[in-house]
């Protein structure tokens, strides 16, 4: 079980808090502000606008011009907190859950009434988060009824229109679109689903008048790859992605997985880039959920690319044709390449699926697994005509003797060292197996 390290007291109006490794009472939270405050919807909307407060969730989409989306429909909308992680190696909307649910549930209400919402759901996977939300809701009960639905743990079961579908009592799988969830959602209702990290932010907004930029312009991420233990910290836009592994304790990574898997590989040259997200997608990558894990030296992007590549073709939801087969020939070429029997064509075969592939499938996994693909190419070419002579010794050390990848890029296990306000501890955060 690895634990996840948190760093000590935060200044005030950040999300990690004053005490990132206690679980925060209510009391404590309204100590420091929270469920406070006389923003009112229409000021606190324009207050999010005015600072471009995006979404946390992967997508970043400007958080006012979501909850206008929904706003604007009618009817008897609902808000949802989407806590369900499915990129490996991210644990903050977990921490967010079990150590700051207040803070969760007080942006949940600001959105609902910023929408003008009569029900809300806190959305999860995690038990012990599920229990810490119950415990919150009792201790301070919302304004309006809500609802905690517990969900299993995949790569797809966060995407929006799964969510609606399990609230709705189905699967936790992708539905066709249109119509979105702003659209038609929860009970054929205009339904937000925002973000944990992001409505923890609108709470932020809304109580700290004063740093409203700063809550906008900074972000949670989970570091992993090197010798240390994974990190899960605070840090502001802008900051170098160097200077980031510098502090994990990789300043020499080779490159980095961005994004849990969404991101795709980056080489040693990109760790010069910002952590901002409109200079990572003009870089052909990605911030997505925050999740980043270092390319430790002497490790091998192939092993990762192939080993990324089979978890995502074992998360399809197998839904969609393209998705099964497409995800397939994507890991199995990349293992192919990575266990030394990849064929002469196997880098023309992997750019075309990397262009072609994209856009096809009723979710973004299939958007993953090209981009692994593309990254890999982009990245690392020098990397993939020498594994078509023949493999690395640390591609050859790292291939099952099956022959069957097995994902490595997850925080295998993520214990957590914080304790409830009472002493105990929480139980340990699970991370993908």
């Amino acid at each position: 079980m690895t634990t996840i390290r948190l760093p000590t007291a935060q200044p005030p109006g950040t999300v990690l808090g004053a005490a990132p490794q206690v679980a925060e009472s209510a009391d404590a939270y309204r100590a420091t502000g929270g469920y406070g405050g006389a923003t009112g919807p229409e000021e606190l909307l324009a207050h999010l606008a005015a600072s471009g407060l995006r979404g946390r969730g992967g997508a970043g989409f400007p958080a006012a011009v979501k909850l206008r989306s929904v706003r604007g429909r009618g009817g008897s909308p609902v808000v949802v907190a989407n806590g369900e992680e499915g990129e490996p190696g991210s644990a903050k909307d977990r921490w967010l859950l079990r150590a700051r649910p207040h803070l969760v549930l007080d942006g949940l209400a600001r959105a609902a009434a910023v929408t003008g919402a009569v029900r809300g759901f806190v959305y999860l996977s995690d038990p012990a988060a599920g229990e810490s939300v119950r415990r919150a809701l009792a201790e301070h009960p919302p304004p309006l009824p809500v609802e905690v639905v517990e969900t299993g743990h995949t790569y797809v079961a966060g995407e929006e229109t799964a969510v609606v579908r399990r609230i709705d009592g189905g699967p936790a799988l992708p539905t066709a679109k249109p119509p979105r969830p702003f659209e038609r959602g929860v009970g054929g209702a205009p339904t937000l689903v925002s973000n944990v990290e992001t409505l923890a932010r609108i709470a932020l907004t809304a109580t700290r008048p004063g740093l409203r930029r700063t809550i906008a312009r900074s972000t949670l991420v989970t570091l992993s790859g090197g010798p240390a233990a994974p990190v899960l910290t605070e840090v502001p836009y802008g900051i170098p992605l160097r200077t980031l592994a510098a502090r994990y304790g990789t300043p020499d990574a080779a490159g980095a997985l961005m994004g849990g898997l969404f991101g795709g590989l980056v080489d040693a040259r990109a760790l010069d880039l910002p952590l901002e997200p409109g200079a990572l997608t003009a870089a052909g990558t990605a911030l997505g959920c925050g999740a980043i894990r270092f390319l430790a030296p002497g490790g091998c992007p192939v092993t990762t690319a192939a080993d990324a590549a089979a978890h995502l073709a074992a998360e399809s939801a197998r839904q969609c044709g393209v998705c099964v087969s497409g995800t397939a020939a994507v890991g199995k070429a990349l293992s192919g390449l990575a266990g030394g029997t990849a064929g002469p064509d196997t880098a023309d075969s992997l750019l075309r699926w990397s262009q072609g592939l994209t856009g096809r499938g009723a979710c973004g996994l299939l958007d993953a697994a090209a981009g692994i693909a593309g990254s890999l190419l982009r990245s690392f070419p020098g990397l993939v005509r020498s594994h078509l002579a023949a493999p690395c010794a640390v591609c050859a050390d790292a291939t099952p003797e099956d022959g069957r990848r097995r994902l490595t890029v997850a925080v295998p296990g993520v214990a957590s060292p914080f304790t409830a306000a009472s002493g105990t501890p929480v139980p340990a955060l699970k991370g993908t197996p």
